[in-house]
């Protein structure tokens, strides 16, 4: 197995990812694959990172929603986090991938959040689903994507592949840059 890369070579957000993916090394079962989701970026910009740990290198990446509390002015930009029940906006950290299950959005996962700050993902509901709203042609005419309830809410033709990149038991870090 390829050494993981160095520190210094790695953008910021990754290595915060690398070292939550340390830190939860109990709760990571599959620490080979990662999904870094980077809210510095606004909503029209693919954002949801899928990196192999070994390499470092960003395999896909893909349009992702942030919550509707988080961008009250929906500007397409990320303005503040919180994992309060009923606060539709997202949380940032580490989750852990679990189980699928069909609902309302069709294919989905449930996230196990393994912060403080995103540790009632499972009683808010925070999951991996598609959204009709997260399309580029929807980024083309309103400069942002929809927003979400606080759900990693993906565009309907990638939801499955990422599915299945991620599996069960592997991380997912969400955070934003100063």
């Amino acid at each position: 197995i390829p050494a993981a890369p160095k520190q210094a070579t790695m953008p910021p957000l990754l290595q915060k990812a690398m070292a939550s993916l340390d830190s939860h090394a109990a709760y990571i079962g599959q620490r080979d694959r990662i999904g870094l989701v980077d809210f510095s970026l606004p909503s029209r910009e693919p954002r949801f990172q899928l990196v192999d740990v070994a390499s470092g290198k960003v395999e896909r990446t893909l349009l992702v929603a942030h919550g509707k509390g988080s961008d009250l002015a929906n500007t397409g930009f990320v303005q503040r986090f919180s994992n309060e029940p009923g606060s539709d906006a997202s949380s940032q950290g580490a989750y852990c991938t679990a189980g699928r299950y069909y609902g309302k959005h069709g294919p989905s996962q449930r996230l196990i959040g393994l912060d403080p700050t995103n540790n009632a993902a499972l009683e808010r509901a925070i999951v991996i689903h598609a959204a009709s709203y997260v399309d580029p042609g929807v980024a083309d005419v309103h400069g942002r994507i929809g927003r979400s309830w606080g759900c990693f809410a993906l565009n309907d033709a990638d939801i499955a592949g990422a599915m299945d990149w991620l599996g069960e038991g592997r991380m997912i870090y969400a955070d934003k840059l100063a």
